[in-house]
């Protein structure tokens, strides 16, 4: 009888460690399965990522290099054209009275204003200039000649010590700049922009603000809003963050920041004639 009692004993402990045994086995599988479930699924979201950068790339890669060949277009064409234009003016004043004389003067400065302008824009579209001059320098130029033009009065400033953002990284930053100021001439009708550019050592920011009738963010079409996509993916593509606030009557305000010390892949290296 006592025997059976420890057998009986026996077989429920050996029952008792194998359900046990399977437990865990089931436990540990279901664990495993769930690692490898989980590591597909950040392989596929890190190849999804790793497209969509790519495809950004290749995207801001085609408009850089359509901009620089309009740049050189303009630079090496259209200015060539215009001031041989001038030049004739000039050789044809020689034999009017003093009434055409003034008429010719007249078209001789449109024409000249017009080089200067087509050559500020050639400078503004092209990479190369953008680069020698600097972020800051170029932004100012931009910011004192829309100021000048009386077409709407720009504030600039820069706070912190400044430091270099990396060449394709500051090229982006002026690209969104050059949006936003479209944008706000565009719709916004303000009177006033402010442009700041503010560094501190574990974080840069770009604030572009206007005074402007402002949008409901909501219920921006896809004509009106495709400047703020073109923001948003030039921002991605250099791992900046991009905030867009705005309400109807109150204006505009497009805030960029990033970590200067994370780098991304784009952001490094240099420039030549694309962003590769």
């Amino acid at each position: 009888m006592l025997f059976q009692e420890e057998q009986f004993i026996l077989i429920i402990i050996a029952g008792t460690a194998l359900l046990l045994l399977l437990g865990v086995f089931m436990v540990s599988f279901m664990l495993m399965y769930q690692k490898k479930q989980n590591k597909n699924l950040l392989e596929r979201e890190n190849l999804k990522a790793s497209f969509k950068q790519e495809m950004l790339k290749t995207q801001i890669e085609i408009q850089e290099q359509t901009l620089n060949d309009i740049s050189r277009e303009i630079h090496d064409n259209i200015t060539q054209v215009l001031s041989f234009v001038k030049l004739n003016l000039g050789l044809l004043n020689n034999s009017l009275d003093d009434e055409k004389k003034a008429r010719v003067n007249e078209n001789r400065e449109l024409v000249s204003q017009t080089i200067n302008d087509l050559r500020h824009l050639s400078k503004s579209m092209s990479f190369e200039h953008i680069s020698s001059q600097g972020l800051i320098k170029t932004l100012e130029t931009e910011t004192e000649r829309l100021t000048r033009s009386g077409i709407i009065n720009v504030i600039f400033e820069v706070e912190g010590d400044v430091y270099s953002l990396g060449e394709q990284r500051e090229l982006v930053i002026f690209r969104i700049f050059q949006e936003a100021v479209n944008n706000t001439l565009k719709y916004a009708k303000a009177a006033n922009l402010k442009i700041g550019l503010y560094y501190t050592a574990q974080m840069f920011n770009l604030l572009i603000e206007d005074d402007g009738a402002g949008f409901n963010a909501e219920k921006v079409d896809n004509k009106g809003g495709s400047g703020l996509r073109n923001i948003e993916n030039r921002a991605a593509l250099v791992g900046a963050d991009v905030i867009i606030a705005s309400s109807p009557g109150k204006g505009c305000q497009i805030k960029l920041s990033f970590n200067p010390l994370v780098q991304q892949i784009y952001a490094k290296g240099t420039h030549s004639n694309s962003l590769s």
